[in-house]
């Protein structure tokens, strides 16, 4: 059974198309690489499905909800609980410790500071820069600042992470560590991620691998166990022709 699934998916900005039909599914704790040339529309899917964007047609459901229906307010409530969400800058906010955002989301569902505090030190702990936890982010280097933003869409313990790029700005000894403790972590907590990147090596560390061309999605779309959206494909894929 899909967690997450992507229906024929349109969405322009003005005159100029992103995706233009695309379809997907995603499994419990799968990890699942996004990847394609820059301008492909693979970023603009990803913030689709984790209901930053609303898509122009088609639609997302998430444990077999419609997401794409929902109002802003109710996919923010999400993204605060089911989602987590990485980007390639961290984008972490720069008045603040490392300690203090990884708490932010807990404080946010209403948890008390002492338990999003400790909570937010534990995950600190597992991507190893606990000793980093009263710098703010222009005190750290990138490779620890992307490991804090990735604690920090994990500690709320999310069905889902989407990962953009997480790697795209740092080099290849702190990316590699950045994929390494994400994927640890996902694994160890059961959460699905999604994972755009161009990179092919930061591909390799996913169960599965789709490619997005012109905003349609190749490969693999739907997993080997989603009979209902192979045949939306199918069917999407004859529209295309």
């Amino acid at each position: 059974m899909s967690l997450l699934i992507a229906r024929a998916l349109r969405k322009s900005y003005g005159r100029t198309p992103a995706l233009r039909g695309a379809s997907l599914a995603l499994g419990p704790g799968e990890i699942l690489a996004v990847t394609g040339a820059s301008g492909s529309g693979k970023s603009t899917l990803l913030h689709c499905l984790a209901g930053i964007l609303t898509p122009d047609e088609g639609t997302v459901l998430f444990a077999g909800d419609r997401l794409d229906s929902l109002d802003e307010s109710r996919r923010s409530a999400l993204r605060r609980s089911d989602f987590g969400i990485v980007f390639q800058f961290g984008q972490l906010i720069p008045e603040l410790t490392a300690l203090d955002n990884v708490s932010l989301p807990l404080l946010l569902a209403g948890a008390s500071r002492g338990d999003a505090r400790a909570a937010a030190g534990e995950w600190l702990e597992r991507f190893g820069v606990r000793g980093q936890g009263e710098l703010r982010p222009g005190e750290m280097s990138g490779g620890q600042a992307q490991r804090v933003a990735t604690a920090r869409a994990l500690v709320t313990g999310p069905r889902i992470v989407f990962a953009d790029e997480p790697t795209g700005a740092l080099d290849s000894l702190a990316g590699e560590q950045v994929m390494t403790a994400l994927v640890h972590a996902a694994r160890e907590s059961g959460a699905a991620v999604v994972l755009v990147t161009h990179d092919a090596r930061v591909a390799a560390y996913a169960d599965r691998e789709v490619r997005v061309v012109d905003g349609l999605v190749e490969g693999d779309a739907t997993g080997p166990s989603d009979a209902s959206v192979s045949a939306s494909v199918a069917v999407e894929a004859r529209r295309e022709s």
